[in-house]
């Protein structure tokens, strides 16, 4: 089967990789362009991309798809299309280009968790169970019909980093298995409960200010579903610190924000609207990730709470 893939992040690459594997005839790949990376704003490929290059295939690179590559892929006279976390909208005239229609990976079980972020949502608003959906791919925002759907467990400490690369390969799995019962015309296909859905907006860097007046439950959901991007962080004595991994713990006395225990062995124990975050890897700016009792030997926060939570410059 003639097929063009549209994906940019490392989610995408594991079904770029399937379709080369299963034979197909991946004819062209869209991703987004390179950006500017790190300290030294670095020109960058996106993971697709790398992927792409490596199997010699085809890449376009347009700002607007449904401005600038009409033509384009019209040239490649796909019998598919396959988005994953491509991060472009798709206009009708796009879509009627390939003779089946487009597929998209997606990572929840729609209609829950449309959007650009599901996975960092999903483990925000501290959900168990998530999964894949395939789906044909309409105008709308993550609208389209289901096709076939995979649940996955979310483990108690799982980030979404480490969660996306564990969905990327059961997307890559059910995408294979998606085409096969399409081309035996034996693909179910239902339209989606609308009443059912959610939706949560993209990932914003001030997301990550924590908010002590919340739950320790809460924030560490929070902590767990904005890992590696955009992270999380309080402000101590003025001084922002990233806080990369924390347990709940019982804690009834003192004020959202207090700190009840700082030192050098026992670690870093703040309070919060409920119980308590134990606080166990954390990195001030411009250092290194380490254990919060590590850091407490050199930075000592005795009598100290996080500072209120407003953003501070940077």
């Amino acid at each position: 089967m003639r097929i063009v893939f549209l994906g940019t992040p490392e989610f995408g690459v594991p079904s770029l990789e399937a379709l080369i594997r299963e034979g197909h005839d991946v004819v062209g790949v869209f991703t987004q362009p390179d950006r500017p990376k790190g300290r030294g704003k670095k020109m960058e490929c996106c993971p697709v991309k790398v992927c792409a290059m490596a199997h010699d295939i085809p890449v376009y690179q347009p700002v607007k798809i449904r401005l600038e590559s009409v033509e384009d892929l019209k040239a490649l006279a796909p019998d598919l299309c396959v988005t994953a976390a491509f991060g472009q909208i798709l206009s009708q005239e796009i879509l009627d280009i390939p003779r089946i229609g487009t597929v998209n990976v997606h990572s929840s079980l729609l209609p829950k968790y449309r959007g650009s972020s599901p996975i960092n949502w999903a483990i925000i608003c501290g959900e168990n169970i998530t999964g894949v959906t395939t789906m044909m791919t309409d105008k709308g925002m993550d609208t389209g019909d289901i096709l076939l759907q995979r649940e996955v467990e979310i483990l108690p400490q799982e980030t979404a980093g480490e969660l996306t690369i564990r969905l990327a390969d059961v997307g890559a799995e059910l995408l294979v298995e998606t085409i096969r019962l399409l081309e035996k015309g034996q693909c179910p296909r239902k339209p989606q409960d609308h009443e059912k859905m959610s939706y949560y907006p993209m990932l914003k860097k001030e997301m990550g200010l924590i908010d002590w007046q919340l739950s320790a439950k809460e924030i560490c959901c929070r902590i767990r579903g904005l890992s590696p991007w955009p992270g999380t962080y309080t402000f101590i004595g003025g001084e922002m610190l990233k806080v990369w991994t924390a347990l709940e713990e019982e804690a009834a006395e003192g004020q959202p924000g207090d700190i009840l225990e700082a030192d050098g062995k026992k670690g870093l124990l703040i309070k919060a609207g409920q119980n308590a975050i134990r606080v166990l890897e954390l990195q001030a700016q411009g250092g290194k990730r380490m254990r919060a009792a590590d850091y407490l030997r050199g930075h000592p926060m005795a009598a100290k709470a996080c500072d209120k939570n407003e953003e501070k410059e940077q």
